[in-house]
């Protein structure tokens, strides 16, 4: 399996994980719970994998991160009815151009 193929499965599992994690109520409910659990257990061996094959972590972590905020805040917005305004787009926006210069940098190197 490709790293950045893995990459995505450790994202998507991340995403997953924290959007259970508010939706088990401070692991009141068991079936959101053990998502949390698992989602993490399978974010982090995913990501340690992407490292094993050679990917910078500074890239890797940045990718990670900034797609899990983007994701979860989407989420929160669309499924879970949270508030979103202009301040915290831009916000969103500033992070995920944060990483393309990341990315960026590091092809030049």
């Amino acid at each position: 399996m490709g790293a950045y193929l893995l990459l995505a499965l450790a994202i998507a599992a991340e995403v997953s994980a924290t959007v259970s994690l508010k939706l088990s109520e401070g692991f009141s409910k068991l079936g959101p719970s053990i998502i949390v659990v698992a989602g993490y257990a399978v974010a982090f061996v995913a990501l340690s994998y992407v490292l094993k094959l050679g990917l910078p972590v500074g890239v890797v972590y940045a990718i990670w991160a900034a797609a899990g905020v983007a994701l979860v805040a989407i989420i929160g917005v669309v499924f879970l009815k949270e508030a979103i305004n202009a301040t915290m787009i831009a916000g969103l926006a500033l992070v995920i151009g944060g990483v393309v210069l990341i990315e960026i940098g590091s092809a030049s190197t």
